[in-house]
């Protein structure tokens, strides 16, 4: 049979049992459009074809000799660059890190994916240090929106939203800290989950800010998205963020729908920052699911004040000695955002510290009333590749920070976030739809029913 790269990864995985299609012909397929198309794109900064088809082959062996396969067999995924992968060193978009020595062991959650059958096509391009909104790196150039090659494909996590979207990969591995998978999947309109702070093991990856770094899947579908964040849990002691709880599987529950959910959309902040894309997408959304309440969220401004602060001091802190010692080679805006972070007063960090717990107070009391919220994932569709400033309530504003306008002040308190896409008359803009703490399967059974009913969808871009 042909394979239409297009397939979602539940459906790949079952015509490898059903023996369709072998694992090598799924990943030869894969690998080759890779290499006809991401040149346009730079999604990938490292792709491992040697070690992709000998996973291949171990799974059509174990198949033919009637092994049990895991629910993602045969499937492809990409990871970030900052999630170790043996055998290469983990750059984390730097410079300076592609010096270390290559991973010896794989990251964990790159591990649980290859243990439930997936198979990993390689390195994915990202902002240097995670430390971007935009995904324009300093030393590996650019990734691109595959849905308009000119434009932006976000930050950090652009080749993950990238690759994702262009067929080069039905799941891939990003990371969030203040809206990094969030803010890709909202330009490339694809679906992203960033679960609770604490929920998946960050072990082996290559940290930004402790007390805000999330792990996560993207996915062009919902049942796919939640197949891997399925295989993606459970505890891990050597990250000592991760929450010691079990494996609570989301997939049994996915099509339960929204019905006795109570859901409401995120006014203040989130409903007068954007631009007309973004609300017309949440009213979309809005709609489908039935969500005619609104509730205020006065406190988001202060929040995303927090989490910058935060992020500032304690990025800053981490790579203080590579800022002594190789200032020249980092990204000139990166190196100086870290610097400003050296510099920030200590009673500053704790005072955002003090504002974060406020905040997620005030949120668990609005959660006492509602299940779900709606808001806005960004504030625009994708800008152009190089773009500086945006206009934004009648403002010229810098593009950069601008970007995580609605995705800080969520990160700043940690609560899971599916983020879905909206197709309008051109490119495509996410949505936000936040849970109280470890209730992402609420998040996923809503963006579920969103795809299923045509709301929001990955779209096959143009390329070549």
């Amino acid at each position: 049979m042909t394979l239409d790269v297009f397939t979602p990864a539940h459906r790949i995985a079952s015509q490898v049992r059903e023996g369709e299609v072998t694992a090598r012909a799924v990943t030869e397929a894969f690998l080759a459009r890779i290499a006809a198309l991401d040149s346009a794109i730079n999604a990938f900064t490292d792709v491992t074809a040697e070690r992709a088809l000998a996973q291949a082959s171990a799974i059509d062996a174990a198949r033919a000799a009637g092994a049990p396969l895991g629910p993602l067999a045969g499937v492809p995924f990409a990871a970030k660059n900052l999630f170790d992968i043996a055998g290469l060193p983990t750059r984390a978009g730097s410079k300076i890190n592609r010096e270390r020595k290559p991973a010896a062991r794989d990251a964990v959650l790159v591990e649980r994916l290859t243990a439930a059958g997936a198979v990993l096509l390689g390195g994915l391009n990202m902002g240097e240090y995670a430390y971007d909104f935009t995904g324009e790196n300093a030393h590996d150039g650019p990734c691109r929106n595959p849905h308009d090659p000119a434009r932006m494909a976000g930050g950090s996590s652009s080749g993950s939203g990238a690759a994702t979207a262009a067929g080069f990969s039905p799941l891939s591995l990003g990371s969030d800290t203040n809206g990094s998978i969030r803010v890709p999947s909202s330009l490339c309109g694809v679906f992203g989950l960033k679960p609770t702070y604490g929920r998946l093991p960050r072990t082996r990856s290559f940290p930004f800010c402790d007390s805000l770094d999330h792990l996560g899947p993207f996915a062009r579908d919902v049942t796919d998205l939640a197949t891997a964040y399925d295989a993606l849990q459970g505890p891990d002691a050597h990250d000592p963020a991760c929450a010691q709880r079990p494996v609570e599987p989301v997939l049994p529950s996915l099509q339960a729908g929204v019905g006795e959910l109570r859901i409401a959309v995120a006014g203040g902040h989130f409903a007068t920052e954007g631009m007309p894309e973004a609300a017309a997408a949440v009213a979309r959304v809005a709609q489908a699911l039935g969500a005619t309440q609104h509730v205020a969220l006065e406190g988001a401004a202060i929040a995303r004040a927090a989490a910058f602060l935060i992020t500032n001091s304690e990025s800053a802190t981490f790579h203080l000695d590579r800022l002594r010692k190789r200032a020249d080679d980092f990204d000139p805006e990166t190196r100086d955002r870290f610097l400003a972070g050296a510099m920030l007063p200590a009673a500053w960090y704790v005072q955002a510290q003090r504002a974060r717990r406020w905040f997620h107070d005030e949120m668990m009391r609005v959660f006492a009333d509602v299940d779900l919220i709606i808001a806005p994932a960004t504030p625009c569709p994708a800008p152009l590749v190089g773009q500086k400033t945006l206009e934004l309530r009648g403002e010229t504003v810098p593009l950069r920070p601008n970007l995580g306008l609605f995705t800080q002040p969520i990160s700043a308190i940690g609560l899971p976030v599916a983020a879905v896409p909206v197709f309008g008359a051109g490119l495509p803009i996410g949505v936000q739809i936040i849970a109280a703490p470890w209730r992402e399967d609420l998040c996923l059974r809503a963006a579920f029913m969103l795809q299923r009913d045509g709301v929001c969808e990955a779209r096959a871009p143009v390329l070549g």
